[in-house]
């Protein structure tokens, strides 16, 4: 059985998904865009006035007017401004060498330096020693701070944990409110089938900078010195160009550590960076996605994947993921599910993905915390799956993206059933929206679920007692399963290819059914305590016990508290003896 897909809704988010990117490798069988537009270019200014032109596939924001080419302004620093926090730390670090006579060359590594040069704060601080270990050398510190009278916070020390990728021992001090960690200079070698170095030692600035994943992440800032140190020597041109390279042959990089394809296409994400063509070639062949799902634990394939979806380009890292043939090594499905999986599945879902993203913004900024938001991308990420089963012990089944989100990337059982309860309810709702765009009354027939509640409502009432429910059931989250049922709820225009018009009636929809819903006094109705309890039941019923009978007319008793309100438990407990009275004559 295929995973077809007709709807108007569909067509609409399949068009949306061929204006965010071509394919990028010739190799990659990608089909081409439903509508033709011309490349656009991407104009990079530097502080050097250097233009340089470079291939952009802008993602269409429908935050701002819509155009064909998008310009992106970055500004790389001449030189590195330290603050006086970071100025009173390295001169603590310098009076140690000082003191003790050190010969130790103190280079910062890695992002530290990328962001002080493009402007941005960054309080990750590692200090990379050529002579010696992190702990030595915080030995040191402690015993110089010590010395003039200052007290050594924090420290402690690191072990190395393959496991969890932490090759090296890391001695971590508080100096100034700050963390920093120390390790040494390293060259790493790799076996065949783990990405675990075989063999490290000490190494030099330049063995260092070649072994790590980027060139824009292999500059050093020489304390000892305070100058830049590029010893790939194109760090620092490949971070005012925008382009994403690593500093050794790509395949070779990779293989050595598959991780590096997944952190290349968050970076270039983040920074809206170009990713190099070779870059791209590598990544996408066999042996890399091999080396990828061997290689490398799900946990930190999930880490990598849920830092994209929480970063600044969430849409723009999994088109990338998509082009680079990596969807589904990422996302990977259990053995056996149904139905069949359509080809093109993936760039539905990162469709979906793209309008919620755009639907967040759109929006008050503070309609969704980050972690609602966080929620809410991922749910739409794997709206097309929502259907889609597997078979796990004791027969019991369930929907994939259970095991995509417990099981190929290792993320929290929290969020897995969050995900699932708000592709749950945003069916629940799409039933609702109807009748509170339009503040119509509800016909029983109008729902599935839930009926055996509102047959004895008056009309009238059925929307506030069904919306009541759904809303007790999600609590905080009933504004993130209202925009994932806004992404399913078909739109009505003429045009159906028109981007912007369909963003924005998503929008006033959303805000339709809010308000209405606010109106109707329901927000944070989850709150709001029983009338009556399971004893006061038990008492109308004369029941000796609980059970399902009580659990039932609880939910009654709910459904008649949120019909009225303004009522009372003296009239709720009235309501019951005369509905109990009605069932027992029936009887």
């Amino acid at each position: 059985m295929k995973f077809t897909l007709k709807t108007a809704t569909s067509h609409f988010f399949l068009t949306r998904f061929s204006l965010l990117r071509t394919p990028t490798v010739t190799t990659l069988p990608l089909p081409l865009p439903l509508l033709n537009y011309p490349l656009p270019t991407r104009t990079t200014t530097i502080t050097t006035t250097t233009t340089i032109s470079t291939p952009s596939f802008p993602i269409y924001s429908a935050c701002a007017p819509m155009s064909i080419a998008t310009q992106h302004i970055l500004q790389v620093r001449d030189k590195i401004e330290l603050s006086d926090i970071e100025r009173r730390i390295f001169d603590r670090l310098l009076a140690t060498l000082r003191h003790f006579n050190l010969q130790t060359q103190l280079r910062v590594a890695g992002g530290w330096v990328r962001d002080k040069l493009l402007g941005k704060d960054c309080y990750d601080i590692d200090i990379a020693l050529d002579n010696m270990m992190g702990t030595e050398f915080v030995d040191k510190v402690r015993e110089y701070l010590l010395s003039i009278g200052e007290d050594a916070q924090g420290v402690c020390v690191i072990e190395s944990n393959p496991d969890q990728s932490k090759h090296l021992e890391t001695a971590r001090m508080h100096l100034f409110d700050m963390w920093i960690d120390f390790v040494n200079l390293r060259s790493e070698e790799y076996t065949e089938n783990s990405r675990i170095p075989s063999k490290q030692s000490f190494g030099t600035p330049e063995e260092d900078a070649y072994r790590r994943d980027l060139t824009i992440n292999s500059l050093f800032y020489n304390i000892n010195t305070g100058s830049v140190e590029d010893f790939t020597k194109r760090g620092i041109s490949d971070l005012k160009s925008g382009r994403i390279v690593t500093p050794l042959p790509p395949k070779a990089t990779f293989l050595d550590d598959p991780l590096r394809v997944l952190r290349a296409i968050r970076f270039g994400a983040r920074f809206e960076f170009t990713l190099d063509e070779d870059l791209k070639v590598a990544a996408a062949c066999g042996d890399v996605k091999d080396a990828l799902a061997a290689k490398i634990s799900r946990e930190r394939i999930g880490t990598e994947v849920d830092l994209m979806i929480s970063g600044n380009q969430p849409v723009k890292a999994m088109t990338h993921i998509c082009d680079l043939t990596l969807f589904w090594t990422v996302f990977s499905l259990p053995p056996e599910f149904e139905p069949t999986i359509s080809d093109g599945c993936e760039r539905l879902c990162i469709a979906y993905l793209d309008t919620a993203w755009n639907l967040v913004h759109l929006l008050k900024e503070s309609t969704f915390t980050d972690e609602e938001r966080r929620l809410s991308l991922f749910a739409a990420l794997f709206l097309p799956l929502k259907n889609t089963t597997y078979q796990v012990k004791k027969a019991k089944v369930v929907p994939v993206v259970n095991y995509i989100i417990r099981d190929s990337l290792k993320r929290k059982s929290k969020d897995a059933e969050m995900v699932l309860d708000l592709h749950r309810a945003s069916q629940k709702f799409l039933s609702l929206i109807p009748c509170l765009a339009s503040n119509e009354g509800l016909q029983s027939d109008d729902v599935g679920w839930m009926r055996r509640l509102i047959d004895d409502v008056s009309v009238a009432s059925r929307v506030r007692v069904l919306t009541g429910f759904l809303l007790r059931e999600l609590k905080d989250l009933w504004r993130v399963a209202l925009l994932v049922s806004i992404l399913l709820h078909p739109i009505d225009i003429n045009n159906i290819e028109d981007e912007s018009l369909q963003l924005h009636k998503r929008r006033d929809l959303f805000n339709t059914v809010e308000s209405a819903i606010i109106k109707l006094g329901l927000n944070k109705v989850w709150e709001v305590k029983p009338l009556i309890s399971g004893k006061d039941v038990m008492n109308v019923l004369q029941l000796k016990g609980g059970g399902p009978l009580v659990k039932e007319w609880l939910e009654k008793s709910m459904a008649w508290q949120l019909a009225n309100p303004s009522g009372t438990s003296e009239e709720c407990i009235d309501w019951l003896r005369e509905a109990n009275s009605k069932r027992v004559k029936l009887e």
